[in-house]
């Protein structure tokens, strides 16, 4: 039976207005408002802006720890390569996007996916006959994980996400409502995927396997028979592959990079790549997506939605996509190897000073820009966790590394190896201080341990 519903709200100097609803089957719909209603207001931040939850920013922001002010500050936790100046982007980069600006004819809106001339440029540039290959032009690597996130999962579904790994991509999937499921990597085996580990994860609800090769935070970098091991795990359970390859060819010269695309032709896979890491531009936010479908098995379905999804906003820098070609073409080799020298310099200096400090266990990184050190926290009985002594590490000699926590894997710390020499070395030699302070051995750590 029906019956009408009348609810009398009233806020402020208002006179009250009556809702009317039907009220059908225990279900109160509403038919309309009465003058004498009082409005009220009721403004609230939406779901998705409740799910989003950074968790760098979030242990970040709270670790109130101030420095020790008789000495500088050494920040070893921000991977952005330009903060210091000493890895700068090549002048035939900043020629090109100096010209296109003098030029006056990109100061306009560009297609939602990019110029039709700056796809096919990153197309050209990453097509091999391998992994032909089609491309679009989000505004960064990050909004391209994001894209492909979007167009491949349903709230409610799951992917799969290293641990560690890159704190982004449970960021975006929480506030899609789609949930996370962590696999292990394995610092004993230079951190390559468990892959017993990853296979049990999958579900009927598996939207996506992301593989982010090298790797942040571990600066790995996956050997080639790996690779094929990780896509037959995909290929047998018909998971899709989301490969961040943001740092891809940032590999150390006695180390080569495989994009993964080029090693099957049975599982589709949507790369992420951009030009603020190798290029050492990220304030540019110039990305793309290589779409790798030989099979055809996305169809036009996936290739509609991420030109549907790219349409929400106006798409990335007209004019670093007006310089692109030129960027990725005429950037000459030495630039790379320039830069590749200095990293590998750094992550050499630093894994062998770390490597003598009791307590510390550093994984030697293969590229990227960072290097992981496991703290042995039973001889650091003092902290209870690597939150608490990265704070100390701060205080005591103002040297600013991220806890592994940030990234779901607890007691280890991240080191950025894109600082200068002398301040890579200086920063080790206070870690080495401040281990050698507070160091338990067995006996101590046992002793301290009863005290408590």
């Amino acid at each position: 039976m029906d019956s009408y519903l009348i609810q009398v709200n009233g806020c402020g100097d208002h006179a009250p207005v009556l809702d009317v609803h039907l009220k059908t089957n225990g279900n109160s719909l509403p038919l309309g408002k009465v003058k004498g209603r009082k409005p009220r207001w009721a403004v609230r931040a939406s779901e998705m802006s409740k799910r989003t939850f950074n968790p760098v920013r979030n242990i970040v922001d709270s670790m109130k720890v101030e420095p020790n002010p008789k000495k500088s500050m050494i920040s070893l936790s921000l991977g952005d390569p330009t903060v210091f100046g000493n890895l700068p982007t090549n002048d035939e980069v900043t020629r090109a996007v100096k010209e296109v600006l003098d030029s006056g004819r990109y100061n306009g809106y560009a297609p939602s996916i990019g110029y039709q001339s700056c796809r096919e440029a990153v197309a050209a540039y990453y097509s091999c006959p391998e992994a032909p290959l089609e491309a679009q032009v989000p505004a960064g690597c990050s909004q391209a994980i994001e894209l492909a996130l979007a167009v491949l999962a349903n709230p409610g579904q799951n992917i799969l996400v290293p641990r560690p790994g890159f704190s982004l991509y449970k960021t975006l999937a929480l506030s899609m409502g789609i949930e996370v499921k962590l696999y292990n990597l394995l610092p004993e085996k230079a951190w390559e995927i468990d892959l017993k580990h990853l296979e049990s994860l999958v579900d009927e609800k598996t939207a996506c396997l992301i593989v982010n090769n090298p790797s942040n935070p571990c600066g790995s970098v996956f050997s080639k028979s790996h690779l094929q091991k990780i896509l037959a795990v995909a290929s047998r359970q018909c998971v899709p592959i989301l490969a961040d390859e943001i740092y891809g060819n940032m590999v150390f010269a006695d180390c080569k990079y495989e994009p993964i695309a080029t090693l099957s032709t049975k599982v589709p896979i949507l790369s992420c790549g951009g030009l603020a890491k190798r290029w050492l531009v990220p304030g540019w936010r110039m990305g793309w997506i290589l779409i790798h479908d030989r099979r055809d098995i996305f169809g036009n379905e996936i290739r509609d939605g991420l030109v549907r999804l790219s349409q929400r906003i106006l798409g990335p820098c007209t004019i670093v996509q007006g310089a692109l070609e030129r960027i990725l073409h005429r950037t000459p080799p030495e630039f790379y190897h320039n830069t590749l020298s200095i990293l590998k310099s750094n992550a050499d200096l630093c894994y062998a000073a770390l490597s003598a400090i009791p307590g510390l266990q550093p994984v030697r990184p293969a590229g990227a820009m960072y290097l992981m050190v496991g703290i042995e926290m039973e001889h650091f009985p003092e902290f209870e966790n690597d939150v608490e002594f990265t704070e100390r590490l701060i205080s005591e000699q103002s040297v600013f590394c991220l806890p592994a926590t940030c990234f779901e894997y607890p007691n280890f710390f991240r080191v950025v190896i894109t600082v200068p020499e002398e301040m890579i070395l200086e920063a080790c030699s206070r870690i080495q201080e401040f281990c050698e302070m507070h160091y338990q051995g067995a006996e101590g750590a046992q002793d301290l341990e009863c005290d408590k």
